[in-house]
């Protein structure tokens, strides 16, 4: 998790939302990493997981990640939630809670829904606190 909390931190300075992941392979070795874009790229898909899922599957040149491990420093949206569940990650661990814009534990709980074709284990509260701590700064600065 401390390395997707330096891709927050590198989102932080790009002025983006500070979320960061990192995919991990089934030996522990770092193969994607990614921070928010959505701004610098004027695309409201360039989500840190969705970055770092595009990075992993053309890496391992497929479409499907069976054997990885997703980091992400923020409960991922359910249109991240989808795309983990499309590349059928194996595990997703989630630093702090989204219960605004969460689609995993909150809102839309995408893995309970009955057309989810792929639900990865869940865990979560990993570095919560730091996690959330970046996300509360950025904002408060906005403001």
């Amino acid at each position: 998790m401390q390395a997707a909390m330096e891709e927050a931190i590198a989102a932080k300075i790009r002025d983006e939302v500070p979320i960061g992941a990192i995919i991990i392979d089934k030996d522990g070795e770092i193969i994607a990493k990614a921070g928010n874009r959505t701004r610098e790229l004027k695309d409201p898909s360039a989500h840190a997981e969705i970055l770092a899922i595009r990075k992993a599957c053309d890496i391992a040149r497929t479409q499907r990640i069976p054997d990885y491990t997703l980091y992400v420093t923020l409960e991922p949206c359910t249109m991240c939630a989808a795309a983990i569940s499309f590349a059928r990650i194996e595990r997703v661990v989630i630093g702090a809670s989204d219960p605004k814009g969460g689609g995993v534990l909150h809102g839309a709980k995408f893995y309970e829904q009955p057309t989810c074709h792929h639900k990865p284990r869940i865990s979560h509260g990993l570095m919560e606190d730091a996690c959330g701590r970046i996300l509360k700064d950025f904002f408060k600065e906005k403001r």
